[in-house]
């Protein structure tokens, strides 16, 4: 008997301790249900309404509400200016840190502290990323009457670009293509966002544009590449698109391993094509709460269903994820980063 008593003391003690385990999960989730309960949580889009960006939040924010304890309700408002730098600055300074605000941000903003972007007041490596809804790659279109058919054509023929804001990737992409592969963008910037400049193109206004998500092309101008109206050039991105891998890839055509160090550097954020981000200073178990929330949305079967009649392609990047890349970014060697920089400063 002695003997049998040893064996399940220990049993009982791991048993204990798996309850009382299980009670601090389910009392946490408790607190955490008790914050939420009755609440709003802010969604701030920092783009204006009808863009790629805004179709991602405003179908998230119809579902994660049900994923997070205490079923708050989620309410999105548009925040424009500045390629997303304005949304990002409030975010970090302004908005309330306690997990009931989150922004979705151009996948370029995490880049701009490093590289020297004006403007920006935030560390890109403090924000409590809760994941990316995509893994996107781009595009660099011409419009089917502009003098530049292929890439090729692109190394001795200008092509016009229409753009947004500085420090938005179709500023930041056609630059770094000029510094890195010789390309001849030229950039007409201005424009509020990227269904303005897809307008841009379409009225004459500009030749191109140089930072379409192949998944917002198809989903919204399908049309225009069945009918020839699109000549898509070179990919954008650290992989090909599946469905289109006879376009070139921008990484595939550098010449020196600083090229390709550059190109990774500024497509690297790619990899989380639609970021979204809690303020720094939010209480820890909140923001696993909201990380947990997010995962679940994009797995959800309402969500997906209502993504496929957006025309959105769902693939989850977790915040883990975010975090990892742009710790390796933060590494790039300092004389890839200063050629970043110069090339951000190229007025073309």
């Amino acid at each position: 008997m002695a003997t049998l008593s040893i064996k399940i003391r220990p049993i009982a003690a791991a048993l204990v301790g798996v309850a009382l385990a299980c009670r601090g999960t389910a009392a946490q989730a408790d607190v955490i249900s008790d914050f939420y309960k009755g609440k709003q949580i802010g969604v701030i889009i920092a783009l204006p309404p009808g863009g790629g960006y805004d179709i991602n939040a405003r179908a998230l924010a119809r579902h994660m509400g049900r994923h997070i304890p205490g079923r708050p309700s989620l309410i999105v408002r548009n925040m424009p200016g500045a390629a997303s730098i304005r949304a990002a600055n409030y975010l970090y300074n302004v908005a309330p840190k306690d997990g009931t605000e989150f922004a979705i941000f151009t996948r370029t903003v995490p880049l701009e502290p490093l590289l020297g972007g004006k403007g920006s007041q935030f560390d890109a490596l403090k924000f409590n990323w809760l994941g990316s809804t995509s893994n996107e790659v781009s595009t660099c279109v011409a419009w089917h009457t502009a003098p530049v058919k292929t890439f090729a054509d692109l190394l001795h023929t200008e092509l016009i670009v229409s753009a947004s804001g500085a420090g938005s990737p179709s500023i930041v992409y056609p630059k770094v293509l000029n510094a890195a592969l010789g390309t001849k963008f030229k950039i007409v910037a201005g424009y509020p966002g990227s269904a303005e400049s897809v307008l841009a193109m379409e009225r004459g206004e500009a030749q191109g544009n140089c930072a379409w998500g192949w998944v917002p092309m198809i989903a919204t101008k399908g049309d225009w590449l069945r009918d020839g109206k699109l000549n898509v050039l070179v990919q954008t991105g650290m992989k090909k698109y599946a469905g289109y891998p006879d376009v070139p890839l921008a990484l595939d055509l550098t010449r020196t391993e600083e090229d390709r160090q550059l190109l990774e550097l500024v497509f690297a954020p790619q990899t989380f094509a639609r970021p979204f981000a809690a303020p720094p200073g939010v209480p820890r178990e909140r923001v696993a709460a909201l990380r947990r929330a997010f995962a679940d949305t994009t797995k959800d079967a309402q969500f997906l269903a209502d993504a496929e009649k957006e025309g959105l392609e769902v693939e989850l990047v977790t915040g883990d994820e975010i975090d990892a890349i742009l710790a390796r970014i933060y590494k790039t060697p300092k004389a890839v980063v200063d050629r970043a920089k110069a090339a951000m400063k190229d007025p073309s």
